[in-house]
């Protein structure tokens, strides 16, 4: 029953998943302005976050009414089913308003406070991710049908290239950017993509080694998070910790835990 049901939820998430795709990339108007801030003046949302957390909530709540949802953009609901969904309906939203192909829609449903199934949708790079807990990461895109995927094998620490991201509150930006001038001596080199949800599917990908940021909720990790484990890659917090608003780390094995451990020392989850 429990197969069953994970293959129905999936399904769903990647219905919606697909739909909120499509209005994003397709509906986008050519004056897209901010609608609101968040954290601060440059964290924004458009009315197109809006539009498409409305599109998946009634799309879901039409096929199963019972369950609760967890969305970026206001959705909060218990449910009475066991079932809830992790919405981020436009992650990486700054990327999507200045024009940048980095973006995503991310979906995740929980049974009984476990992630189970995670799709992950990335247009305009032509290619959407997906999983269900214990059945591996697989992948659509320019290839034919499905692929699965698997985490590069585990470079020294010196040789990882690791993806990271940064808050919108200028204090805590600020130490993050004192964090990161002294991590990149020891690594091959960073990068900063823009959505944590792709930069989770790039490390299930192969096309990166490792991922840390501080100040992420639910939402921004909940599907990509799950992604990332199914194909071999270890995540967490501070050691010991779980993924959290204080740190998330994500790496191959043999990465994570050097990486997690320089966070540590670095102080990468204060200011």
């Amino acid at each position: 029953m429990t197969d069953s049901l994970h293959t129905d939820l999936l399904g769903l998430a990647q219905d919606a998943a697909r739909r909120a795709a499509e209005l994003l990339r397709d509906g986008r108007p050519a004056d897209l302005a901010v609608a609101a801030t968040k954290s601060s003046p440059i964290d924004v949302v458009t009315e197109m976050d809006i539009a498409a957390e409305k599109l998946i909530t009634d799309l879901i709540s039409a096929q199963r009414p019972d369950d609760g949802f967890l969305g970026e953009e206001g959705a909060a609901t218990e449910g009475t089913s066991g079932i809830r969904w992790v919405i981020d309906p436009l992650d990486g939203t700054v990327n999507y308003l200045y024009g940048l192909p980095t973006w995503s829609v991310s979906i995740a449903a929980e049974q009984d406070g476990e992630t189970v199934v995670g799709v992950v949708a990335a247009p305009m790079r032509g290619e959407t991710y997906h999983s269900v807990r214990g059945g591996g990461a697989w992948a659509t895109g320019a290839w034919d049908g499905e692929r699965r995927l698997a985490c590069r094998p585990a470079p020294p620490l010196d040789q990882a290239l690791v993806s990271t991201g940064f808050n919108y509150v200028s204090e805590v930006r600020a130490h993050q950017a004192e964090v990161a001038a002294r991590l990149i001596p020891r690594l091959r080199d960073i990068r900063r993509g823009g959505s944590a949800a792709v930069d989770l599917c790039d490390l299930a990908c192969g096309r990166l080694d490792g991922y840390y940021e501080r100040g992420l909720n639910a939402w921004d990790v909940a599907a990509g998070d799950l992604i990332a484990r199914e194909a071999g890659a270890l995540t967490g917090g501070r050691p010991g910790e779980r993924p959290s608003r204080d740190l998330t780390v994500a790496g191959t094995p043999g990465v994570f835990e050097p990486l997690q451990r320089l966070l540590e020392d670095f102080g990468a989850w204060h200011d």
